[in-house]
C-alpha cells in the first residue's frame, strides 16, 4: 500500500508540473501579446484565470465558497489570505473574477523556467532583504492602483517551513500599502489547501477546498498608527476561521 501511495504521489506531482507548463506553452503567443503593455493587463488576467482553472480542476480539486461580501465594481482592494500551498495562487485567481489584481511576491520566483518569464513582467517583485526594494513596492503598487487594479499579498511573507503552524505572524507590507493608499483590506481564509497540496512532495490528494470571503476592513481615514491594530484584526479573523474549518472536517 505504501509503495502504491508513493507511486501515486510521484505521478500526481509530475502531472501538476505538466499542467503548469503545457497551458503556458499553448497560450504563449497570446500571453506575450497581453504583456506588451500595462494597458492590456486585464487580457493577461483572463488568460491567467484560464491557466489557474486548468491546474486546479486538472489536479482533481474543487472549492466551496462561503461569502460574506461581494467585491464592488470599479473598486480596488488589498486582497490577503493565508498561504500554505502553490495552489493558493490558482485559488485566488479563480475567486476574484471581475476585478483584475496583481500579486506582490518574492523575486526568487522570477528564476523559475517559463513561469518566471511572465511572473517578473506582471507581478510586483520584492527582495525582502533589501529596504530599497521594499520601498519601491509602494511606488509600483500606487501605479497599479491608479490603473484600477487591486493588490494581492499573502501577509505571512511565505509558506511556514513548519507545516504544523496554522497561521504564521503577518508582515507589515500589506497593511502599510493598504493604509497609505486607503485600500479596503479584504481577508480570505483558505481551508484544506495544506492537506490537499502542501510543499511536502509525498502528500496530498484530490478533493474539496473550503473558502471564506470575509467582510473588508476599511482604511479610510486610518494612519500608520493603526497598522498593528488592523494587522491583528485581520490575523484573528483568518485564524478563527481556520480553527472552524479544522473543527468541521
Amino acid at each position: 500500500m505504501k509503495i502504491l501511495k508513493i507511486l501515486f504521489w510521484t505521478l500526481w506531482r509530475i502531472w501538476f508540473y505538466i499542467l503548469v507548463v503545457v497551458p503556458i506553452l499553448v497560450m504563449f503567443p497570446f500571453l506575450v501579446l497581453s504583456i506588451l503593455s500595462e494597458k492590456t493587463y486585464p487580457q493577461f488576467f483572463v488568460l491567467a484565470r484560464l491557466w489557474a482553472r486548468i491546474i486546479l480542476y486538472g489536479m482533481g480539486f474543487y472549492y466551496k465558497v462561503e461569502q460574506e461580501y461581494e467585491l464592488e465594481d470599479g473598486k480596488s482592494y488589498m486582497l490577503v489570505a493565508n498561504h500554505t500551498s502553490m495552489m493558493d495562487i490558482m485559488l485566488m485567481l479563480l475567486l476574484v473574477k471581475k476585478h483584475p489584481f496583481v500579486f506582490v511576491g518574492k523575486k526568487e520566483l522570477a528564476k523559475l523556467p517559463i513561469f518566471g518569464f511572465f511572473y517578473k513582467r506582471t507581478c510586483i517583485m520584492v527582495d525582502r532583504n533589501s529596504s530599497k526594494s521594499r520601498f519601491a513596492v509602494f511606488e509600483r503598487a500606487q501605479k497599479r492602483i491608479n490603473q484600477g487594479l487591486s493588490i494581492c499579498i499573502f501577509p505571512e511573507g511565505g509558506v511556514p517551513e513548519d507545516e504544523s503552524v496554522m497561521l504564521d505572524e503577518f508582515k507589515d507590507g500589506a497593511f502599510r500599502i493598504a493604509i497609505e493608499h486607503q485600500l479596503p483590506i479584504l481577508p480570505m481564509t483558505f481551508g484544506d489547501v495544506k492537506e490537499r497540496f502542501s510543499f511536502t512532495f509525498f502528500s496530498g490528494s484530490p478533493g474539496r477546498m473550503r473558502v471564506k470571503i470575509h467582510k473588508p476592513f476599511e482604511t479610510m481615514g486610518k494612519t500608520l498608527e493603526n497598522k498593528k491594530e488592523l494587522k491583528d484584526k485581520v490575523h484573528n479573523v483568518i485564524l478563527d476561521q481556520l480553527l472552524k474549518f479544522e473543527n468541521t472536517k
